[in-house]
């Protein structure tokens, strides 16, 4: 995703991996719409991880799913990053949470 991210301009804050889904905090250059920006993201990334996994284990055309969650991010960027930083930690607390 950094080099994806460079390769457009925009900039990658903070960002974890979770098995189905990815959080980033992005900074996107006001050229760049939001759509504009999670689209080439969401299309290269697709395309470099199936060249990765040979195409074995994806099936079907699309890798990602079609929507996304955006929130814009003022003064609480550093909760946010922490809240990004801390996601396995935080579902597995929700997990034993629901489970219970």
């Amino acid at each position: 995703m950094q080099d994806l991210c460079r390769q457009k301009g925009l900039e990658l804050l903070e960002g974890h991996a979770m098995a189905d889904h990815i959080y980033l905090c992005l900074s996107i250059p006001p050229k760049y719409s939001v759509a504009h920006s999670i689209g080439f993201l969401k299309g290269k990334s697709a395309v470099r991880i199936h060249r990765a996994m040979g195409n074995k284990r994806v099936t079907g055309l699309n890798f990602w799913s079609t929507g996304y969650c955006v929130s814009t991010v003022g003064l609480d960027e550093v909760t946010i990053k922490e809240y990004i930083r801390n996601q396995e930690k935080l579902e597995s607390n929700q997990l034993k949470f629901d489970i219970d």
